[in-house]
Formats: structure tokens, sequence, C-alpha cells
């Protein structure tokens, strides 16, 4: 017999009733709130004993309890995700809700959010995605939707720029270690490609990052500033393998549009004039 969720009690079977409930026909107590048994007869060897059971009401309580508890213990798991994820605190709040479609980014709104929907299998395909336009269009704030969606659905993420890497593998001179800790979230954002020192160890460092990732078969987003025939069409040697390296695994997505930070601007500055010159 399958006893799970049955409880012993005393060795004679009594039970303390609780307020409503009753002893039925058989014998047995029966919950006063559901009306179903909380206690059953088993055999065990040559003797019968009367057992305590868990009855509906306490069991969906059993079961509502069990469903916060895996709730808290995936909000915890997910602060955690958003703690190593090394995004900027300007980031870490933004999510596709919070996006403001205009007709000029309205594809790649599309395109984003079908992306994170669909990441499943973007990641078994190590199908990344390069995200260029000019400055301020939103292409940060994209990626961070993205990285944040993720990691709400308790996907590990790190969101970091190449400035920075280069400037903790500088700082820190445990260049394998720290490439092994970017390679461990399922999803790699590296933002601001081409605002690098153009020197041949940093080129060389970020070739290195780039390429491990590659190797590593994991997916990674990267946003540039850069136009896409420059990298395309690239003379530098230095440059080209890098370019060629992310465009192996990163389909382009052009995000254009007027710049936001000059929208916001103007919007203060309006603000402002208007209020001085009430």
């Amino acid at each position: 017999m399958d006893l799970t969720g049955v409880l012993p009690i005393s060795e004679s079977g009594a039970e303390r009733l609780a307020e409503g409930d009753h002893i039925g026909e058989d014998g047995l107590v029966y919950c006063g709130k559901c009306g179903s048994r909380k206690q059953l007869r088993v055999k065990f060897g040559d003797k019968t004993h009367v057992v305590r059971c868990v009855c509906k009401c306490e069991s969906k309580e059993l079961e509502e309890k069990k469903r916060q508890e895996e709730y808290e213990e995936q909000m915890r798991r997910i602060n955690r995700l958003k703690e190593a994820s090394m995004m900027d605190k300007k980031y870490r709040e933004v999510t596709f809700d919070k996006y403001e479609v205009r007709e000029e980014n309205k594809k790649v709104f599309e395109m984003a959010k079908k992306y994170a929907d669909r990441f499943q299998d973007m990641y078994k395909k190590n199908q990344g995605l390069l995200l260029y336009g000019p400055v301020g269009t939103g292409k940060s704030f994209t990626a961070a939707c993205i990285g944040n969606y993720l990691l709400n659905n308790a996907k590990p993420v790190i969101m970091t720029s190449f400035v920075k890497i280069l400037q903790d593998i500088w700082e820190n001179d445990r260049e394998a270690e720290y490439i092994t800790i970017l390679n461990s979230a399922s999803l790699l954002i590296i933002d601001d490609l081409g605002t690098e020192r153009e020197t041949d160890y940093a080129l060389e460092k970020v070739y290195n990052i780039i390429d491990s990732r590659v190797r590593a078969n994991k997916p990674m987003i990267i946003t540039s500033n850069l136009e896409l025939n420059d990298m395309m069409e690239c003379e530098d040697i230095r440059k080209k393998r890098i370019y060629d390296r992310i465009l192996e695994c990163c389909y382009p997505m052009y995000v254009g549009g007027k710049s936001f930070r000059m929208m916001k601007a103007a919007q203060r500055f309006d603000e402002m004039k208007d209020f001085l010159e009430e």
C-alpha cells in the first residue's frame, strides 16, 4: 500500500479531534472542513493499525506552502543571478514592458522579444545578435531587456562591456579564469564594441573573449556604434578577424531612428525653458 502522506499517531490510534471533526460510521476521524478522512486502517503483518493521514484541505495547504517555498527559492536564485550579472544598475530594471515602441524601432522590439521568448532554441543553435546603429537609439536598452527577461526566468546572464572586461583583465591578470566566468552564463551581452582602445594588446584580448565564447557553443549579444559595412569590409586584419568571428554566430540587427538621448535632452530643455520663462 502506498503510504505517501500517511503520518503515524499514537499506538492506540487515538487522536484529539479538531473543531468540527467527527467520527464516521467506520470508526475513523473525518475532517470537519472538507469531509475527507484524517485516519486510515493499515495492516502490518498480522495487526491492523489506525494511522493519521492528510485530509484534502490539509493536502491543499501543504501544496500551497510548497509552491510558496519554491517560488521564494526561485526568487532568491534570480536575485543571486542578477547580482552576478555584472549589469549596470541603470539597466537592471529595464523590461520589454518599459520599451518605448515607435514606428522606427517596432521591428527591433518584435525581433528582440521573439529572441527572448525562443531563447532555448537560440541557445541550442548558438545563435547570437549584433545590435548595431547610431549612438542613443536603444541598442543597450534592447540587449538589457533580453537579459532581464532571461534573468527573470532563472537563466544566467552576464552583461558588461569590452572596456570593463579589459580593465578587469588588466587589473587582476587572470584572463583564463575571467573568460571561464564569462562563459559560465547562458547568454553573454557585451556592450559598445569599438569603444575600447585599439592597441594590439586590447584587440588580442577582445578576440580571445569572442573566440572562446564561440568555441564554448554559447550565444552572445554584441552592441556597437560601428557600421555593418565597415565591419564586413575592414582591412585591418587585427579587427577583421574579430568582426568575422562575431558575424559567424551573431545575426546583425540594425537599431536606428532618432536618438533617445537627444530627444530626452530636448524635452528637458523645453521643460526648463517653459519654467524659466513663465
